[in-house]
């Protein structure tokens, strides 16, 4: 006849602290950043709506919300903004 097996409780372990990007900066994790085209740029937002971290500063002007500079200290160089830019005024480089 089998013996069962007796349930042994395990210690926690692999928890981690809650926290958001805001809170902790990210952008030295990065290989490659984002150069933006002022010029090119058609202030579409493609860009600010697919950035997985927020990093692409949106401004309230005249004409409504335009897209500004990216924020580098929470960016990790993903290239999401680059690849769904209609008119490829964001380019990815190496730091």
């Amino acid at each position: 006849m089998a013996t069962k097996k007796k349930y042994k409780k395990l210690p926690i372990g692999g928890t981690l602290p809650g926290g958001t990007s805001t809170e902790t900066k990210t952008g030295h994790w990065r290989s490659e950043k984002p150069i933006w085209d002022k010029k090119r740029c058609i202030q579409c937002m493609m860009c600010y709506i697919a950035c997985p971290e927020d990093c692409i500063i949106a401004k309230k002007m005249k004409k409504g919300i335009q897209r500004s500079e990216t924020d580098l200290k929470f960016c990790k160089g993903c290239g999401i903004c680059a690849q769904v830019c209609p008119v490829k005024c964001i380019e990815m480089v190496k730091e």
